[in-house]
C-alpha cells in the first residue's frame, strides 16, 4: 500500500531537479544573488529539456505517463512562467510597464502550457511544436541577463526580452522538436551560457 501519492521513479527525477532549481533560483534572486539565480534557471533549462528523453526510454503505465506530463507541466509554469519575472523584479524592473509586461508574460506562458497539454492529450505525436516551447525562456533570460550585464541595459532588455518572448509563446508557428544532434548542441550551448554568467557575474 502506498503512503505517498504520486508516482515516483527516475522517468521525472529530472522534473523534480528543475521544479528545486526554479524555487532555489527564486531565493537566491530575491538575495540579490543573481548570478548564481541565472545559473538556476539555466539547470531548469537543462533538466527539462532532457527529462522527456529520459520519460520515454522508461518503461510506464498510461497512468504514469500521464502524471509525467502534468508534473512537467506544472514544473515549467514555475520555472519558465514565475521564475524569470522574479528574475527581472529582483534586478529591479519593478516600474508599472515591467509589471504589465511581467504579468503578459506569465499569461502567455500558462496559456502556452494550457495549449500544449490538450494537444499532448488529443493528438498523436507530431515532429512540431506549435508556439514557442517555455523552455527556450531559459535561453532567452539567460542571454539577456549577459548582453544586459555587460552593457549596462538589463532594465532595458529584461522587460523587451520577456515582451517578445511572450508574443512568441502563443504565435502560432511550428517549430521543430529537438532530436539527435539538437541535444548536444544545447547542452553544449547551456554549458557557454553558464560559464559566461559565471564570468560577468564576477
Amino acid at each position: 500500500m502506498k503512503i505517498f501519492l504520486g508516482y515516483y521513479n527516475k522517468s521525472i527525477i529530472l522534473t523534480y531537479i528543475g521544479a528545486a532549481a526554479a524555487v532555489i533560483g527564486m531565493a537566491l534572486a530575491l538575495s540579490g544573488e543573481m548570478k548564481y539565480a541565472v545559473l538556476c534557471l539555466i539547470v531548469c533549462g537543462v533538466a527539462d529539456l532532457f527529462d522527456g528523453m529520459i520519460a520515454r526510454r522508461c518503461k510506464r503505465t498510461e497512468e504514469e505517463k500521464e502524471f509525467g506530463i502534468q508534473i512537467d507541466s506544472l514544473t515549467d509554469m514555475v520555472s519558465f512562467a514565475v521564475f524569470p519575472v522574479v528574475i527581472s523584479f529582483a534586478m529591479g524592473n519593478t516600474s508599472w510597464y515591467h509589471m504589465v509586461i511581467s504579468a503578459f508574460y506569465v499569461l502567455a506562458a500558462i496559456t502556452r502550457l494550457g495549449f500544449f497539454n490538450v494537444s499532448v492529450s488529443a493528438s498523436s505525436e507530431t515532429k512540431f511544436y506549435t508556439g514557442l516551447p517555455v523552455t527556450f525562456a531559459s535561453l532567452i533570460v539567460v542571454s539577456a541577463f549577459i548582453v544586459g550585464s555587460i552593457f549596462g541595459i538589463t532594465d532595458i532588455i529584461m522587460p523587451v526580452c520577456l515582451l517578445v518572448t511572450a508574443v512568441l509563446f502563443i504565435l502560432k508557428i511550428k517549430i521543430g522538436k529537438p532530436k539527435g544532434i539538437a541535444y548536444l548542441f544545447l547542452g553544449l550551448l547551456a554549458i557557454v551560457l553558464a560559464i559566461a554568467v559565471f564570468i560577468i557575474g564576477g
